[in-house]
């Protein structure tokens, strides 16, 4: 078969050679030549479309059901709406058939089928964008001393390295935000521009007034001089390169725990050093453009900012105080008196006269009680 380019080559040096001497430089019979050198089009020109069936469309009769059903279902698939045919009309299609239905259902679906949604393709320039999110670990099965763990990771990634770091904790509070997001730019030795986030909502129901979380984060965001950015509302695209961490990252961990042989841990703290050895790992990969990104980062401030919450709450006569619209017992003696709880990610403390007397896990949700019965009995 000639190609376009024995003919480029038979054009070039007809003028100098002969026809058969310039067939035989560019490869070709001069019976082929002297066509080329007549008709002045290259082969890839000449070449007739192929615009025919070679054989009959075996949905032809059946197409305008399986449209109606497309516009019905736009997501249906080839496969699913092929097994359909071949339940309704027993032993008319062949499973090699489904290839051509496949081809027409795309066809329909770029001439006639529902608008796609469009994506722009981000550029990401190192320094200015981080991202971070909380993602629930449940279906990893990791255990602390044989008890189940149900936690989250805080997960805060670079966008323009993919350099990531993570944070065990227990909730989606503003207390794990802030310490997650302090965490890793303490870590990273620097700050980026820009921190874009999901809508937070989860956080946001777990304090008892809204503008409370509002005043908090933006004070959180001006002690690190970064802006913050939210993405829109069900549009998690818009938060894409954490998103898409989550995923790598805990494939990556259930690997690693299969080759450890075991999910469970002496403690938690243990585990989240098993945690940064794999961060660590994973980052290896990442040397050049994360040194190219921390270059361009802006510096930390002199001193990370407290993430402990304080609330004045007085003891009830029952001996509780509210916290957070969760109730916990204290002893009895402190009834009447005025005392200060310090929120932090996963306990509460209860301090009197300056001195902590007690410290209780928290409760999650609200309306929940602790109640030890040596503090009332």
């Amino acid at each position: 078969m000639v190609t376009d380019r024995q003919v480029k080559r038979l054009w070039r040096v007809q003028e100098k050679l002969s026809l058969e001497a310039a067939a035989a430089k560019a490869g070709m019979d001069p019976k082929t030549a002297r066509k080329y050198l007549r008709n002045r089009r290259l082969p890839s020109e000449m070449r007739q479309k192929h615009t025919w069936r070679t054989r009959p469309d075996p949905f032809t009769d059946t197409w305008e059901e399986i449209r109606q059903l497309l516009i019905a279902e736009p997501g249906l698939q080839a496969k699913t709406l092929f097994e359909h045919l071949q339940r309704t009309y027993p032993g008319r299609f062949q499973d090699g058939q489904v290839r051509t239905l496949r081809r027409r259902i795309k066809y329909w679906r770029a001439t006639e089928g529902p608008p796609r949604e469009v994506f722009f393709a981000q550029e990401h320039r190192p320094g200015e964008l981080c991202q971070s999110d909380f993602t629930h670990c449940r279906e990893l099965g990791i255990t602390i001393n044989g008890q189940a763990f149900p936690h989250l990771i805080y997960h805060f990634v670079l966008s323009y390295s993919n350099w990531e770091a993570g944070t065990v904790c227990y909730s989606e509070t503003f207390e794990s935000l802030s310490e997650g997001l302090q965490n890793a730019l303490w870590e990273l030795g620097g700050v980026p521009l820009e921190h874009r986030t999901d809508r937070l909502s989860a956080a946001v129901n777990n304090l008892v007034d809204t503008r409370e979380f509002t005043r908090a984060y933006e004070g959180l965001l001006r002690h690190y001089r970064i802006n913050g950015q939210k993405a829109q509302a069900g549009q998690a695209n818009e938060n894409g390169d954490v998103e898409q961490r989550h995923y790598r990252f805990k494939q990556a961990l259930d690997q690693v725990l299969m080759l450890r042989g075991s999910r469970d841990f002496v403690s938690v703290p243990a585990y989240q050093v098993f945690l940064q050895k794999l961060f660590k790992r994973l980052n290896a990969g990442r040397q050049d453009r994360y040194l190219e990104e921390v270059s361009k980062l802006q510096p930390l401030p002199e001193h990370r900012l407290d993430t402990i919450r304080r609330e004045r709450v007085r003891v009830s006569p029952g001996s509780l105080v509210t916290v957070h619209r969760n109730y916990y017992s204290v002893h009895s003696r402190l009834i009447g008196e005025m005392v200060e709880a310090r929120v932090l990610p996963d306990t509460v403390e209860i301090w009197y006269a300056d001195r902590k007397v007690e410290q209780l896990p928290r409760l999650r949700g609200r309306g929940k009680h602790r109640v030890d019965y040596r503090h009332i009995i």
